[in-house]
């Protein structure tokens, strides 16, 4: 296939918005199947974290060598996300959707019938790298969603896969409970062949996309970064408040609910963490601030309120469980709220690259994913987890001060946004 080279073309304003040809409404039950879908998806990559010990001790081995499983899985999705995704701005994406989602029941049931531990690492690997059909959703409901609308459906849609992944460590806990862990990854083949058969009859048709051959479309996700100015303080606070603080906060939480005065058991940590639930669903509708034009306002104001609760946390988490479970709650709404916010302004940045722009928000949420997790357990043998929530603190201050020497630019994008939209 030959590059269309009109249509890698950059423009000196590269803040400029393409046209949309969105439509006006979207059927609320499809948007509530894709949040599903996007769940399951990124679920998919969480089954095994609670089992390491289960697995490793059916295949006769040490559990310290499960982790490579989680690191098999983790890479195989980093080269998803890189390869793959990008797809989504070139492919008709209900096409490319039902195609991943098939390929990921093959790997479910892969996983669940591995004969040994190179072949389940194997497996996990494969899965990881197919199951990145909830950020080829991403983009497609800001392509199938009006102006006016975009922001609460990608709220929606993002709520999804936070449910996904709080939820998906505490059920394949209770189903390896029951039966065994290969039981877990049959049951969620059974539910991605059911979600993928739905979803491809609901997904409306989308207009031809663009004409690109493969090698240019990856180059472009690198141009991409580097021409859209506007992307870069998104991803900076993302990194911070998402990538670092997110996952410092819930590590630490696992830390400090196994050791004394607590000392939960496994299962009654993923009960508490399952608390953040509430902030996800009470946070799917922030999105409609972007929609209303009070998108970066909100996102320093719910920045502020990730630093109160990691504050707060700091002063009365390590003695109340009660405080921990409140303030925990109340800091998924925030966390969730400027990761909607965020999300909802980078797919109006560039209508006809938002799989781009999704793979380079990912990514970067990825890679600062696995610094926090990291940081997490080094601040924790430095200072436990005063020492840790020291960190988020620190971090969180750092978003605020790239929060604020953005705000003029990017509120002037987004008002220029918003007019272009009305104009259309």
């Amino acid at each position: 296939m030959n590059i269309d080279s009109e249509n890698i073309k950059h423009t000196s304003n590269t803040t400029e918005v393409m046209k949309d040809d969105s439509p006006s409404v979207v059927p609320p039950a499809l948007i509530i199947m894709l949040a599903v879908a996007s769940g399951m998806a990124v679920g998919n990559l969480y089954w095994a974290q609670p089992l390491l010990a289960q697995i490793t001790h059916g295949f006769g081995i040490d559990t310290a060598q499960g982790g490579f499983l989680i690191m098999a899985t983790q890479i195989g999705y980093a080269l998803g996300l890189f390869f793959i995704v990008p797809l989504g701005d070139v492919l008709h994406r209900r096409k490319l959707i039902f195609t991943m989602m098939l390929l990921t029941v093959i790997a479910l049931i892969a996983v669940s019938l591995a004969p040994s531990f190179a072949a389940l690492a194997f497996s996990l690997g494969c899965l990881g790298l197919v199951t990145i059909s909830g950020q080829i959703i991403m983009p497609l409901t800001g392509d199938i969603s009006s102006p006016t609308e975009r922001g609460k459906n990608v709220g929606i849609i993002s709520g999804g896969i936070t449910i996904g992944i709080l939820s998906a460590r505490t059920i394949s806990g209770l189903v390896a409970d029951v039966f065994d862990w290969r039981a877990i990854y049959l049951f969620a083949a059974g539910i991605n062949i059911i979600l993928a058969f739905i979803i491809v009859r609901m997904i409306p048709e989308t207009p031809d996309r663009e004409k690109i051959s493969y090698p240019a479309l990856i180059h472009d996700v690198f141009h991409t970064l580097h021409t859209t100015p506007t992307l870069i303080p998104l991803m900076m606070i993302a990194a911070c408040s998402f990538g670092i603080v997110f996952n410092i906060f819930w590590t630490s939480v696992t830390f400090l609910l196994s050791a004394e005065p607590f000392q939960y058991s496994t299962f009654q940590i993923g009960l508490v963490s399952l608390t953040a639930i509430t902030g996800a669903l009470a946070a799917m509708k922030v999105g409609s601030l972007q929609d209303r034009g009070l998108g970066v306002k909100a996102t320093g104001v719910f920045l502020a309120l990730n630093l109160t609760c990691i504050i707060l946390a700091d002063l009365f988490a390590e003695t109340s469980v009660i405080a921990l479970i409140v303030l925990a709650a109340i800091y998924s709404l925030a966390n969730q709220s400027v990761s909607i916010l965020n999300q909802s302004r980078l797919f109006s940045l560039n209508p006809t690259k938002r799989s781009r722009l999704n793979t380079c928000f990912v990514v970067n949420n990825f890679i600062f994913c696995a610094i926090g997790s990291t940081l997490a357990s080094i601040l924790w043998n430095i200072g436990g987890w005063h020492a840790v929530m020291t960190g988020a603190a620190a971090t969180l201050v750092i978003a605020l001060i790239i929060w604020a020497a953005s705000y003029k630019s990017s509120k002037a994008f987004d008002e220029k946004t918003h007019l272009q939209e009305k104009v259309r």
